[in-house]
């Protein structure tokens, strides 16, 4: 039997405030509807989903290192840690699979610092500017990547 296609998709600082925070810039979705819908999609797609988000580097850091030889793909949120972690950028140079950043809003729309992201030097592709709609993009440009 053919194994399932994994991929891992990461939201850092914030992202669980989705829904409350700053509606005219990230919609009224939450974190916890976006999950919903990439489930359903990685069930109607025949792979397997590991959803995570933290407010912590750390915790960013050990799921991408952990990551390397279980997930297929990493699609990253880094949010706010875009812009900063350099951690976070060398813990992705680690993983020997795609990786796939994803930003809700447009960064190049906003504020000059936002036009910076670490994470685009090692990322196969980017998704931005899309809302939460975006997550189902970027699982769709993973799977299209794994085949």
């Amino acid at each position: 039997m053919k194994k399932k296609k994994h991929i891992y998709i990461i939201n850092g600082p914030n992202l669980n405030m989705l829904g409350k925070r700053e509606p005219q810039m990230y919609g009224s979705t939450t974190l916890q509807e976006i999950e919903t819908d990439c489930r359903y999609f990685a069930q109607d797609n025949g792979f397997e989903l590991t959803f995570y988000q933290s407010n912590n580097e750390c915790m960013i850091i050990e799921w991408i290192q952990n990551a390397d030889g279980v997930a297929d793909g990493i699609i990253i949120n880094p949010a706010a840690f875009t812009h900063t972690s350099i951690a976070i950028l060398d813990a992705l140079k680690t993983v020997r699979c795609p990786i796939v950043e994803i930003h809700i809003s447009n960064p190049y729309q906003r504020e000059r610092f936002r036009h910076i992201s670490y994470v685009s030097q090692v990322a196969t592709g980017t998704i931005c500017g899309f809302g939460a709609y975006g997550y189902i993009l970027a699982l769709s440009s993973m799977l299209n990547l794994l085949k």
